[in-house]
Formats: C-alpha cells, sequence, structure tokens
C-alpha cells in the first residue's frame, strides 16, 4: 500500500507559507509602515519656525489659513513685541481665532496691550466678550475696574461672572470695595462667583492690609454665604483669633471625627 509522503513545507497560502496573503518580506519582525505626510497647508513647524516679521505678515494677509493665524499667534505670544498688538487685535472678534489672539496677546509685556484690551470690552459679545474680560483679569489691569464693575451687572450671566472674577484676579482696595458691595445685590448664578472672587481678592490683600482683609472674611463667614467660600473664610478667621462666636476657641476634631466634621472648621 502507498505511504502518503510527509510535507516539510506548509501549503501555499497557509499561516507561515512564504508567499502567503498579507505577509510580506520582514512582516512580523518589527515592518514599519512609512509615516504619513503632513500637507504644506497643516505643517506648523514651518511656521513656528519663522521669524516675528514673516508671522504678523501671515497674521495679516487675508490669505492665510486659520490654522496658519493660530500657529503664529502662539509664537508670536513668545516673540511678539509691541508690532504685533495690533494685528492680534484684529482677530478678537472672529469666531475661531479670537482665543488664539488673546493667547498670542496675554503674554506680551507692551502697556499697549491693555489699552487695547479696554479699547476692545464694548465692541464685543457674548463668549468672546468673555475671554477678553478672562484676559484683563490674568493681566491685573487695574485701569479697566472701573469697566469691569460695571459689567458684573449685566444680563449675560456669563458676562457678568467673568468681570467679577477679574475683579478678584486684579485685586487691590477698589477692588475688595466693588466685590463687597456685589456681594449684596447679586444673585445666583453670579452671586456663587462674585463670593469666590471677594475670597481671593481677600487672600491677596492679606500680605499687605490684614485689617481690610479679616474685614472681608467676616464677611464671607456668614451663612447666607456658598459653603466652600464661607468654610473657607472660617479657617482664616480662626487662625488669625478673629473668629465668630463660639468657634473662636473650638479645637478641630481628628481621626474619625473630623471625618464627621460638618462645622466648617476643616474646610469641608
Amino acid at each position: 500500500m502507498p505511504q502518503t509522503p510527509v510535507q516539510t513545507q506548509p501549503p501555499q497560502g497557509a499561516p507561515g507559507a512564504q508567499g502567503a496573503p498579507g505577509r510580506g518580506a520582514g512582516a512580523g519582525r518589527g515592518a514599519r509602515v512609512p509615516a504619513p505626510q503632513v500637507p504644506p497647508e497643516f505643517d506648523g513647524l514651518v511656521i513656528w519656525k519663522m521669524e516675528p516679521a514673516k508671522l504678523l505678515a501671515l497674521v495679516k494677509d487675508p490669505n492665510s489659513t486659520v490654522f496658519q493665524k493660530a500657529i503664529a499667534c502662539k509664537k508670536l505670544s513668545i516673540v511678539g513685541g509691541k508690532e504685533a498688538v495690533q494685528p492680534m487685535a484684529a482677530l478678537l472678534d472672529h469666531p475661531q481665532l479670537s482665543c488664539y489672539a488673546r493667547f498670542g496677546l496675554e503674554p506680551n509685556p507692551d502697556p499697549s496691550v491693555d489699552e487695547t484690551l479696554r479699547a476692545w470690552l464694548p465692541k464685543l459679545s457674548g463668549r468672546r466678550k468673555v475671554g477678553v474680560i478672562t484676559t484683563i483679569g490674568v493681566r491685573k489691569d487695574a485701569k479697566a475696574l472701573d469697566a469691569l464693575t460695571k459689567l458684573i451687572d449685566d444680563s449675560d450671566a456669563e458676562v457678568a461672572g467673568a468681570a467679577a472674577a477679574s475683579v478678584g484676579m486684579i485685586g487691590g482696595m477698589q477692588a475688595s470695595r466693588a466685590l463687597e458691595a456685589a456681594l449684596g445685590r447679586t444673585r445666583p448664578p453670579v452671586f456663587p462667583v462674585v463670593a469666590r472672587a471677594t475670597l481671593l481678592c481677600a487672600e491677596n490683600l492679606m500680605p499687605a492690609n490684614r485689617t481690610r482683609a479679616l474685614e472681608l472674611y467676616t464677611h464671607l463667614s456668614a451663612t447666607t454665604m456658598p459653603g466652600p467660600v464661607r468654610q473657607a473664610a472660617l479657617r482664616v478667621l480662626n487662625a488669625n483669633t478673629q473668629a465668630p462666636p463660639g468657634a473662636k476657641d473650638w479645637v478641630p476634631p481628628t481621626g474619625e471625627a473630623a471625618e464627621k466634621d460638618k462645622s466648617g472648621f476643616l474646610g469641608r
């Protein structure tokens, strides 16, 4: 009876066979697929290497794409000077580029940035106005306090909240008076933002004007304040022997008792 010959090679097409579909030379040994090519219009590295003059030309050019202008603004946040202020400010009302313009302007050390942002404030609305208000706060432009204080009463709650937050970031005596007054007239959803802004203002005032800061903390310790704000104020007042009656000499609990504490002393 004839014997069936023993196969020493796998049949064509079987797993591991030479020439099997889907497995070429080098397969299974870390063969690399070529990296996709970046289209020229989305090559940010080219823009990132440009000199400031070319970046400004790109921002000004009406034929530049949104992507190109966005990358240029990001690089100008590092290398831009006074000459970069107006070209980027022109984008503050752009639906896609407003945030990139603010990104480029925010760290620019030239004082004209603050003047420009204040000038643009009444020209904007909605989220773009909120963005510029926030940038003003980050830059701590005290000359904008009057305009920002009025905006705390804006009919747009997002604008009003952003204005309160920026007043708190700028800080100082004028800001403390504006926020203290706003605590008495604002309502949710703006009121909690005003309370947090006042807390920040008090914290920043503490080194230079401890008496005024403690006045704010006392105001913020009222039961009408948002819980986290009141608890933070109580902690500071306790640490400075200015706590309300009944809380001054209170010893903070530890262990399991601390986990159950509801007094506010521990910041819960």
